[in-house]
């Protein structure tokens, strides 16, 4: 089952397309990461998956074939943003109240339990908590929908590294104790590189990369050489290319893992913090010449 497949997905504001000819079909059981350089167009995407915003072209499918948007779908999905959509005058025990009569489904017990193992006072105002905390809420507020798609729009941005860690924890534990499939729009590349197993890449509002991590690396290698003919004629696309000295280095995106290479050069495999690198510096100047870039 696909979590989410999106067919030539598109969306406008005005005369500007923050996001086009968008194809995906993500399988669950995955803990996806959206990258992409600001103005790319990943919360656009994540507004279409979750209902927020219909698509001014294409289609958007989530959950083996719900309508983004549907009862069916907003049932089986639970949407955390950055600005942690909390009432902030309002108690956590409110909050809890709250968000059990908005939704046909709310876990009570499992919400309140959980933040008391957090030892978060029910009784304090959501604006009075701590970010990390603040996070906490928001994350339990949605898991207690027990979805079975959690969609985390840069939740972690504003948060110091032990909250982001106890925040992740949380997520990776939903994964393996209920199977939830995530979706994770975020900039910390090397915190995403120890939990997620799925890429999808955005540069100037178009998919660049959508595949799992293992088969991504399993087809790039930098290649270094003394001059540049002879990388010439690779079986393969250079994504990124430099010079420093007397050697020629490229990042290349093999057309298969088992694509010979030249024999009097130098290749080793790469990481997926610098594969992802490469591409935003690709999409980067680009995209700073664009307009899109009001629209994350």
């Amino acid at each position: 089952m696909n979590v989410i497949e999106t067919r030539d997905l598109g969306r406008r504001y005005g005369s500007k397309w923050a996001l086009r000819d968008c194809t995906l079909a993500i399988p669950d059981g995955h803990l996806v990461a959206l990258v992409g350089p600001n103005g790319a167009g990943k919360s656009t995407l994540l507004n279409l998956v979750v209902g927020l915003t219909p698509p001014t072209e294409g289609s958007v499918e989530v959950l083996g074939g719900a309508t983004a948007g549907s009862v069916a779908a907003l049932d089986g999905i639970a949407f955390v943003a950055q600005d942690m959509p909390l009432y902030r005058h309002l108690s956590v025990a409110d909050m809890l109240h709250l968000t059990s009569n908005l939704n046909l489904r709310f876990d009570t017990v499992y919400a309140r339990r959980r933040l008391d193992d957090l030892g978060i006072d029910h009784k304090q105002k959501a604006g009075k908590l701590s970010g990390g905390q603040q996070a906490q809420l928001a994350l339990t507020l949605g898991l207690a929908r027990h979805p079975r798609l959690l969609v985390l729009d840069e939740p972690t941005a504003p948060l110091d590294p032990v909250a982001r860690h106890d925040f992740m924890a949380t997520v990776l534990t939903s994964m393996a104790d209920d199977g939830v499939s995530v979706v994770l729009s975020s900039h910390m590349l090397a915190e995403l590189e120890r939990v997620t197993d799925y890429l999808v890449l955005i540069g100037q509002g178009r998919v660049r990369l959508n595949d799992e991590v293992d088969d991504l690396l399993a087809t790039h290698r930098l290649v270094s050489a003394a001059t540049p003919d002879r990388l010439s004629g690779l079986d393969g696309e250079v994504i990124e290319s430099s010079t420093m000295g007397a050697q020629t280095h490229q990042l290349i995106r093999l057309a298969s893992p088992d694509a010979p290479l030249p024999l009097d050069c130098e290749a080793r495999p790469v990481g997926l913090e610098e594969l992802a690198l490469a591409y935003l510096r690709e999409s980067a100047p680009a995209l700073a010449l664009s307009a899109v870039g009001a629209t994350r």
